[in-house]
């Protein structure tokens, strides 16, 4: 079953500093029919405008992974950590037991988008960490790149849950296949350009929930980028 969630469907929240498209409930919104999906329970969709930033706070209990789309983020937490990452460049930190930290855009002149996903971990009062990983362009270009997975699984980012999440810039009339693991959902966010994901076509920032499918055609109706998280079907916790 494909369920399209077009981008004009989806909370928006502009503090003039932050502007933000919310996927589930979070915040000011509130929709109890759209908390989650599987253990994924938070998408943002942030744009962080120049010289601005979350200054610090905490989480704890979720592992929460960020991929940058445009501009810079720098991040600084209490484990003594400190970076800056650019486009495809994926941070991700598993709070645990709790975790300080801070995100800024100090770029003068350009905004930073990213999306930040929170995972529902599988136990509550794991150990924090943190890490990230540097991609080029060619690493996601016209193929799929697996940039996180479980402790047990092949990609460089390792997280407790177990959610697999896919990458890949496809050129435009190039198309790409993706087999969905039995009992398992797809939930795929459009970034850029358009895809047609069988046979529903996705605009930039929309969304498809993606389940009992065995098989994804996707194909590049423009030069396109997207991303996509894997799951078991309708678990918040293992």
């Amino acid at each position: 079953m494909l369920e399209k969630i077009p981008k004009n469907a989806m909370h928006l929240s502009n503090q003039g500093w932050l502007e933000s498209r919310f996927h589930f409930s979070f915040a000011d919104y509130y929709d109890a029919n759209n908390m989650n999906f599987g253990v994924l329970r938070v998408l943002n969709d942030d744009i962080l405008h120049p010289q601005n930033g979350f200054n610090t706070h905490q989480h704890h209990d979720m592992e929460i992974i960020s991929y940058i789309i445009e501009g810079e983020i720098t991040h600084k937490d209490s484990m003594g950590n400190e970076r800056t990452l650019g486009r495809g460049e994926v941070q991700y930190m598993s709070a645990g037991t709790g975790v300080f930290h801070s995100e800024y855009n100090l770029h003068d002149t350009q905004n930073l988008r990213l999306l930040q996903m929170w995972i529902i971990p599988p136990k509550q009062g794991l150990k924090p960490f943190y890490g990230e990983e540097h991609y080029t362009k060619e690493q996601r270009e016209n193929k799929l790149l697996h940039i996180v997975s479980n402790q047990n699984g092949d990609a460089k980012i390792k997280i407790h849950q177990d959610v697999d999440i896919f990458v890949c810039e496809l050129e435009a009339n190039k198309n790409i296949q993706h087999l969905p693991q039995t009992q398992r959902q797809v939930y795929f966010i459009q970034i850029e350009g358009e895809t047609s994901i069988n046979g529903i076509t996705l605009h930039p920032s929309d969304a498809l929930k993606i389940t009992d499918e065995q098989h994804l055609n996707i194909v590049a109706l423009t030069n396109a980028h997207f991303l996509f998280l894997e799951m078991y079907k309708n678990k918040t916790h293992l």
